[in-house]
């Protein structure tokens, strides 16, 4: 260990920053320093160690041969060094961020949340709502929670719920639909972003697409929510951002057939940090809600 007096911390810094992002301006503005300090620090390393850890180009600073090794070991000591200190964060004052999109964390993240307060009465929950996926390696955000196919480069995935989709419209709309064929009178609601398409319901229904009446179109599926509960007409949802609506009468699934999308609800966590305790009991208490949803579900199609 006393070879590291050869050295100083906030070099170290700067050639891991700079190695990970690629160049002096962005490490600067990570490390909130100018870029010439960034620089400074990088010779002074260098000196230190007696080896050149970049070569200077035109187009910037690329890592020699022993640079990248050297950047490699350093990066899984810094991460380490993270882990440590949030060891303490942990035993003091426990904060569990949580990224999830907007509308899941507002349709059905949020109506739940009492009952983690309740078990974990320790844990403060901060929620990132965005539908971008951060750098979980390098943010403060412990999990994420996300639709897609699983595939995150850096994260690593745990399946929470297999995404179904199905028609749904308040009850006004759900009288006059006797046969899909009546969908045809009806009005779209269309998420102009989803990754879903009507197709896939109506092969999974077996009969052929139908040609809807105009309707509105949204950028947001909370606003196509509220839209289809307002009797605007009928649009194509999913288990979790239906599932409150469905259980108070607010809307009606009229046809009782849900289609695979190929995609689903992922919890996902950066492979290079070890999961701690807190991500754990958070993992438990969400698949404990998850399960009691698919149970709501199966209850309300039993009563139809």
């Amino acid at each position: 260990m006393a070879m590291l007096n050869r050295v100083h911390l906030n070099g170290l810094r700067a050639v891991e920053t700079v190695a990970r992002l690629g160049s002096l301006a962005a490490a600067a503005g990570e490390l909130n320093v100018s870029v010439s300090a960034v620089s400074q620090q990088i010779s002074r390393t260098e000196k230190q160690l007696g080896q050149a850890l970049f070569e200077r180009t035109a187009s910037g600073l690329v890592l020699t041969e022993f640079g990248g090794v050297f950047a490699a070991r350093l990066g899984a000591g810094f991460r380490e060094l993270a882990q440590a200190v949030a060891l303490a964060d942990e035993a003091t004052q426990c904060t569990l961020v949580v990224s999830a999109a907007p509308a899941f964390a507002s349709k059905w993240l949020l109506p739940r949340l009492s009952r983690h307060f309740d078990r974990h009465p320790n844990v403060l929950l901060r929620i990132d709502a965005s539908v971008r996926l951060a750098d979980l390696d390098h943010s403060d955000i412990d999990i994420a929670i996300r639709l897609g196919d699983g595939k995150w480069p850096g994260g690593q995935a745990e399946l929470l719920l297999a995404q179904e989709v199905f028609p749904v419209c308040a009850p006004v709309i759900a009288r006059k639909l006797q046969s899909i064929e009546d969908l045809a009178q009806t009005c779209a609601i269309t998420d102009e972003r989803a990754m879903i398409n009507w197709e896939s319901w109506f092969a999974a229904a077996g009969v052929a697409p139908v040609t809807f009446q105009k309707g509105a179109r949204f950028t947001d599926p909370m606003l196509c929510l509220e839209s289809a509960i307002a009797g605007h007409g009928v649009m194509l949802g999913w288990q979790l951002l239906t599932a409150d609506a469905l259980a108070d009468g607010r809307l009606v699934a009229p046809f009782g057939i849900r289609a695979q999308s190929g995609l689903g609800y992922w919890l996902v966590t950066s492979s290079a940090k070890t999961e701690s305790r807190k991500v754990r009991d958070f993992k438990a208490w969400i698949k404990e809600e998850i399960a009691a949803t698919m149970a709501q579900f199966g209850s309300l199609e039993s009563a139809a």
